[in-house]
C-alpha cells in the first residue's frame, strides 16, 4: 500500500509563505508525475502544480504561477510546494497525488488521472 502524508499547511497572513510537504511511504512504487490539487469549500477539486519525473518539467495553474513553486528529488523523497505571496482565495485543503504512468500535459491537469492521494492540509489565508 503506498501512503502519501502531507504537512505544512496552517495559518497565515495575506502576502505571507508556507512550505507543503508530501512524503511517500509504504511498497516501492513508480510515480511518474507527483502533482498538488486544492480544494475549496463548495468548490471542485482544482490542479493547483505538478512536476513529471521522466521529464523534470513543472507546471502551474495560472492563478498560482509565478507565486509557488513545486520541488523534490525524486517522487520517492519529499515534495515540495512553495508557496508566495499567499492570497485569502488560495484557502483550501491541499492534496498531494502520484500517477504511476506517463501523464499528457492536459491529464496532468485532471485529478482523475492520478492513483494515490493523501490525506490534505488545510492552508488558510487571512486578509
Amino acid at each position: 500500500q503506498v501512503q502519501l502524508v502531507e504537512s505544512g499547511g496552517g495559518l497565515v497572513q495575506a502576502g505571507g509563505s508556507l512550505r507543503l510537504s508530501c512524503a511517500a511511504s509504504g511498497r516501492t512504487f513508480s510515480s511518474y508525475v507527483t502533482a498538488w490539487f486544492r480544494q475549496a469549500p463548495g468548490k471542485d477539486r482544482e490542479f493547483a502544480a505538478a512536476i513529471s519525473w521522466s521529464t523534470g518539467r513543472s507546471y502551474y495553474a495560472d492563478s498560482v504561477k509565478g507565486r509557488f513553486t513545486i520541488s523534490g528529488d525524486n517522487a520517492k523523497n519529499p515534495v515540495y510546494l512553495q508557496m508566495n505571496s499567499l492570497k485569502p482565495e488560495d484557502t483550501a485543503v491541499y492534496y498531494c497525488a502520484a500517477a504511476n504512468s506517463v501523464l499528457t500535459i492536459s491529464a496532468i491537469r485532471n485529478y482523475r488521472s492520478y492513483d494515490y492521494w493523501g490525506q490534505g492540509t488545510q492552508v488558510t489565508v487571512s486578509s
